[in-house]
């Protein structure tokens, strides 16, 4: 494994992280790249690729080092097991709320999108899906190749990993806030609402980076993470759909929620059972 050549790897984080905050805010406020056919705002993301290979080649690092290894990629199969299973059961719980108020629903599957006019459609052709895929591919492998694997990579000489995963996850967090803080400034909703909605993003980003790193902390690679990530924005977030007769996702934000704090706690639960069995390892009680 290489070594790395910083001197101030929170430092350099930071930079990494506010470059791409830069192109991340002119894309959805200037360019607005998800109110087009394109239907996402995806060039800040080929942007953050772009920052993070040159940071590599900046600290002496290379994509394996932070945890794309080839010879592990079959591990995306378990996080998108985790995603899979997790999700089966928001969903269940989110169609059994709808029905309790006396709401049938259904699932649909299609790729949400825009006209050229701004209005929300439902795009159901093969190269929408597509699109949606390719997509968010590109951005899962910036945000996990920049905030799990860069981050943690660069901070495990100089702090703990905890340390350094509650770094990544303040910065995952405020890294989601562009999309209340776009729809205040928009109009479209209120200052009460952006801090309730600001607030939430932080917590519910913060808690899915967390887990995403502790993925990667015990697969020493960032497949699993990105499988699960993978789902999450892919099947829960764009083409999967609940809805009832008037309306389409009216409790997403449950699913994702509920989806996600159940996978943490197995995640978690898991980390700290192998954690154990590591010290009590190493402390010469089993040989």
């Amino acid at each position: 494994m290489n070594k790395i050549q910083t001197k101030r790897p929170y430092i350099l984080c930071v930079f990494v992280f506010l470059l791409c905050s830069i192109a991340r805010f002119i894309e959805y406020y200037l360019i607005r790249t998800d109110e087009t056919v394109i239907a996402e705002n995806v060039f800040h993301k080929l942007f953050g690729i772009f920052v993070l290979l040159i940071a590599l080649r900046m600290t002496n690092l290379s994509l394996s080092d932070i945890g794309f290894k080839t010879d592990r990629f079959q591990h995306i199969v378990k996080g998108l097991l985790l995603g899979l299973i997790c999700f089966a059961l928001s969903y269940s719980l989110e169609m059994g709320i709808l029905f309790l108020q006396g709401k049938h629903s259904t699932l649909d599957f299609y790729a949400s999108g825009f006209s050229l006019q701004g209005d929300v459609i439902q795009q159901r052709t093969i190269r929408a899906v597509l699109l949606c895929l390719v997509f968010n591919v590109v951005n899962v492998v910036m945000e996990e190749g920049i905030f799990r694997g860069f981050n943690l990579r660069v901070t495990e000489g100089v702090s703990s990993f905890a340390k350094a995963n509650l770094f990544t996850a303040f910065l995952f967090g405020i890294w989601h806030w562009v999309m209340p803080l776009r729809s205040f400034t928009d109009g479209e909703s209120s200052l009460t609402n952006l801090l309730i909605m600001g607030i939430g993003y932080v917590i519910l980003a913060g808690i899915m980076s967390i887990k995403w790193g502790l993925l990667y902390k015990m697969s020493g690679c960032l497949w699993i993470g990105l499988g699960d990530h993978l789902f999450n924005n892919v099947i829960a977030t764009n083409l999967v759909h609940v809805v009832t007769e008037n309306e389409a996702d009216s409790m997403q934000i449950v699913r994702i929620m509920v989806a996600q704090l159940l996978s943490f706690l197995v995640v978690l639960g898991v980390y700290r059972i192998r954690r154990k069995e590591k010290i009590v390892i190493e402390g010469g009680h089993i040989c």
